[in-house]
């Protein structure tokens, strides 16, 4: 018991801080779609706002990575760019309905390229707080956020659409983001652990440490793949609210049944310790996806709430496996380059699946579901076929020796 009370004191501002960062996101994408739904009526709408949001994380992510690396004070960095993600989930909710679609495009555009800060900004920092064993618990409390939010985000974003309208949806999500803001300059006062080197500032030297080192190339690869599956999902649910449920404003509780799912998932691998290595659980959570989607396309009614369910029970343990895999691969001096880099791959991922879902759902949303279950057995291929993977030594975060990253100069150590 006391090891567990030694893990959460220092990792609980953390937890706060990342759990209204992550719920404020998760309500900003069902709440956009479901903004740009009530006032234009067509989910192409929402598909180019959501796609819009997140596409652009794919340069913001290597960027803010590489300055979190260098910076002396990491934690103020990231306070600044979840502010101006705020400011920005603000200003689309402002612009829908006002402005052409295209200009509020651009400014979905100009804030996707902070999104990164709320996934790997946070989850970069966290050997600061945890290691070793402590870290891989930390890791599965940290994942547990993210299911969190993924149940909370949705369903605030339903029921405050539902009763005070979908504008007013957006809103909340962005002053939860903010709120998250604040949180992170208090979040790391129990660091127990120096920050690792500064790096040179290399926006590609993340992307290229993944290119090179084996497990970190398998892991993302299987991922993106798999959250293209996931973007086109997330479209499907208004169009699945209004069609099975009784309402449009019923799609995003599809999401939170999904996420209740993940939370028991992630509870569970919080309180055990796994003696087998995660890459196994990315691979195995990309067929329990592909099944899920699968069954969502056929199903009936509310029983597509408990086929969509079924996905959490993969995507809860995708996200802490992944984390594993990039803590324990990761040269300590760019972790941050890593981790944000690898999470703007995912949420381009998660992009492309939302532009594709657009004109597949107009078609049949069926043809969707069953598009997107493709695209898990395509992720679950991804991972068999990109070779295999050297095991690490126990506590090693350096990268595989066959594979070597080149060293950058030290610069201000």
């Amino acid at each position: 018991m006391k090891y567990r009370y030694s893990i959460w004191r220092p990792v609980s501002g953390y937890l706060a801080g990342a759990t209204a960062a992550r719920t404020g996101d998760e309500m900003s994408g069902p709440a956009i779609v479901l903004l740009a739904y009530a006032v234009t009526r067509s989910s192409a709408a929402g598909s180019a706002l959501l796609a819009g949001l997140t596409i652009a994380a794919a340069v913001g992510g290597p960027v803010f990575g590489a300055l979190l690396d260098r910076a002396p004070r990491p934690e103020r960095l990231l306070a600044a760019v979840l502010a101006g993600y705020a400011a920005g989930i603000f200003a689309i909710s402002a612009s829908v309905g006002r402005l052409a679609l295209p200009a509020v495009v651009v400014i979905a555009l100009a804030a996707g390229m902070l999104n990164p800060a709320v996934a790997g900004g946070w989850t970069a920092q966290l050997p600061r707080l945890a290691t070793g064993d402590s870290l891989q618990r930390a890791s599965a409390l940290d994942g547990l956020t993210y299911s969190t939010a993924s149940l909370a985000g949705p369903g605030l974003a339903a029921l405050i659409a539902a009763a005070l309208g979908a504008r007013l949806a957006v809103i909340a999500a962005a002053a939860l983001v903010g709120l998250a803001a604040s949180a992170a300059l208090m979040a790391w006062r129990h660091a127990t652990m120096p920050l690792p080197r500064r790096s040179p500032f290399r926006p590609a030297a993340g992307l290229i440490a993944i290119a090179r080192i084996p497990p970190l190339r398998r892991a993302t690869a299987t991922s993106v793949v798999s959250f293209v599956g996931v973007g086109m999902l997330l479209v499907c649910c208004p169009v699945l609210g209004a069609q099975r449920l009784g309402g449009a404003a019923r799609g995003p509780l599809l999401i939170s049944a999904m996420a209740v799912a993940a939370l028991g998932a992630n509870a569970l691998l919080a309180r055990r310790q796994f003696r087998h290595e995660p890459d196994i659980r990315v691979f195995a959570s990309t067929l329990i996806l592909a099944a899920s989607m699968a069954a969502a396309a056929i199903a009936a009614g509310w029983l597509t709430l408990l086929a969509v369910a079924v996905g959490g029970v993969g995507d809860g343990p995708q996200l802490t496996a992944l984390f594993a895999v990039r803590h324990r691969d990761s040269p300590p001096h760019m972790r941050g380059q890593v981790f944000s880099t690898a999470a703007s791959l995912k949420i381009a991922g998660l992009s492309a699946g939302a532009a594709l879902a657009g004109p597949l759902v107009g078609w049949s949303l069926t043809g969707c579901l069953l598009a997107a279950a493709g695209t898990e057995l395509c992720a679950a291929a991804i991972y068999l076929v990109t070779g295999p993977t050297r095991r690490q030594q126990p506590g090693s975060t350096r990268q595989d020796t066959e594979h070597p990253v080149p060293e950058p100069a030290v610069a201000n150590p």
